[in-house]
């Protein structure tokens, strides 16, 4: 349809294209548009194209919950003032795109300019994988990808369906593998070397609500 051409009205029980015209096509996208996209489902913007998350789950937030705790203590114990964040909160890494970690660790230098604004950097970013081919590219993938561009120094992915926990280091401008942790084994990285993430423990959540 040409760019002059009115839309045409959209029929009963039809969506209400008219109102997708108001926004950028995808590819198109800019860090501005998103912070004026009116909602409240997770969307995160990956190369100017809005990516629309599901819903995290019980086990999702269990996990998160718990590994936030342990995260907090390794912090208190080294007194560094750093926040220990949940989702949502957007993180605009680079031009274009905009994640939101399941689990955010940041030290001063990370924290946005004013109370009414969002960081532009992290330090770890910790991502607890959803069902689902789609969800695992992304945390395995996509995301693997831009928090490396975006410079984030570590990466932690737990999947409760592998059951395993992957630590990865930033080294230039990608990760380097510190290990893939599977039970009865004890996670660690070494940007905050007092946080330790017992496997077994994590993936008792998960048996706790199947």
């Amino acid at each position: 349809m040409s760019s002059s051409t009115p839309p045409s009205p959209s029929s009963d029980a039809a969506p209400a294209w008219e109102l997708a015209r108001l926004f950028p096509l995808q590819g198109q996208w800019r860090e501005e548009d998103y912070f004026r996209l009116p909602t409240d489902r997770l969307v995160e913007l990956s190369e100017g194209c809005l990516e629309v998350l599901p819903l995290p789950t019980w086990m999702h937030q269990m996990i998160v919950d718990f590994v936030a705790g342990l995260m907090r203590s390794a912090s208190a114990a080294v007194g560094d003032d750093a926040r220990v964040l949940q989702a949502p909160l957007p993180v605009t890494l680079f031009a274009g795109t905009i994640r939101e970690p399941d689990l955010l660790y940041l030290t001063p230098p990370c924290f946005p300019r004013s109370p009414t604004s969002y960081p532009d950097r992290l330090d770890i970013a910790v991502e607890v994988v959803s069902e689902g081919a789609e969800a695992r590219h992304r945390d395995y993938v996509a995301k693997r990808s831009d928090y490396a561009r975006g410079g984030v120094q570590e990466y932690w992915i737990i999947d409760p369906f592998d059951r395993t926990v992957t630590v990865l280091r930033l080294n230039g401008d990608a990760y380097d593998e510190v290990g893939i942790f599977r039970s009865g084994e004890t996670a660690r990285g070494s940007f905050l070397p007092t946080f330790e993430l017992p496997v077994d423990q994590v993936m008792r959540l998960a048996d706790e609500v199947v």
